[in-house]
């Protein structure tokens, strides 16, 4: 039966890699999650319904997931189009542009959002331009939009950049040789292979976002019903002493992220699951 559930390998082992796995993951993961829903159940669910759909929580939840959605799409072209640059071209200071992939992993998030912010106040370097056009950088959902795609940035470029070393050349020159236009060879021939790939950056990128906070309460302006993100909320009530408040706040970002993350995992796993049949 045991041999049946578990593959054999040639390393030992298993047993107890196994154990300090499944160890390491409650300690860190499974216990601190389970402690918000202790202290969310001590609401009734009447009292978790009022909060999670009161007009404030639900204002930051919109505020929250739509600005890590588009931050996701931007950074799912524009993070392509960087690691595509950086794997097909040899030009000078590729080395110092790929090390900058790595900044807003390695900025503190405080910093990053102090310099996102006076870059893109209305008397900034850029935000004066955006000023100038009716666009209001700094303290608006621009601003966070802004926030996240800086930070989401790498998790694209460093997800799809291994695929696209992989991906052999000749399979674009052999496309071109049967006739294939260079739009015909990324939609039909490169991208069905990567897209797997993108997607995982794409989902690390949104889950990144949506729990994004230090360098986002510089630039949002943290007004509430408009620039209020979700997790800002769920430190103004624990401020405020009201911890199942703000566990049952949590518990709704966690939820909702739930769904969405297993939404695109398994459309990954279906698009890798379609390619391995061509």
């Amino acid at each position: 039966m045991r041999e049946f559930f578990v593959k054999k390998s040639i390393l030992p082992g298993f047993s107890l890699s196994l154990g300090f796995t499944i160890f390491y993951l409650s300690l860190f993961v499974l216990i601190p999650l389970s402690m918000i829903f202790l202290k969310t159940s001590t609401l009734t669910f009447q009292q978790f319904i009022q909060v999670i759909t009161a007009e404030r929580t639900l204002a930051a939840y919109r505020l929250s997931f739509g600005t890590a959605f588009v931050s996701a799409g931007i950074n799912a072209v524009f993070g392509l189009i960087v690691a595509w640059v950086l794997v097909r071209y040899t030009f000078p200071g590729k080395r110092i542009v790929d090390a900058m992939v790595d900044f807003p992993l390695a900025l503190p998030t405080a910093v990053a959002g102090i310099a996102l912010t006076e870059l893109y106040v209305p008397t900034g370097w850029l935000g004066q331009y955006l000023q100038m056009a009716g666009i209001k950088g700094a303290f608006s959902p621009v601003g966070i939009t802004i926030a996240l795609t800086f930070i989401g940035l790498p998790f694209v470029v460093r997800t799809v950049q291994p695929v696209l070393e992989d991906l052999d050349p000749q399979i674009e020159e052999a496309a071109a040789s049967l006739g294939a236009n260079r739009w015909q060879t990324v939609t039909m021939v490169i991208l069905p292979v990567i897209f797997p790939a993108l997607l995982t950056g794409v989902t690390l990128a949104f889950a990144r976002a949506i729990g994004e906070y230090g360098s986002v309460i510089f630039i949002a302006g943290n007004m509430p019903m408009k620039t209020e993100i979700a997790p800002l909320l769920i430190m103004t009530k624990l401020e405020q002493y009201d911890y199942p408040g703000a566990t049952a706040i949590a518990v709704g970002m966690l939820l909702i992220s739930f769904v969405l993350l297993a939404a695109a995992n398994f459309f990954q796993w279906l698009t890798s699951k379609n390619l391995g049949k061509v």
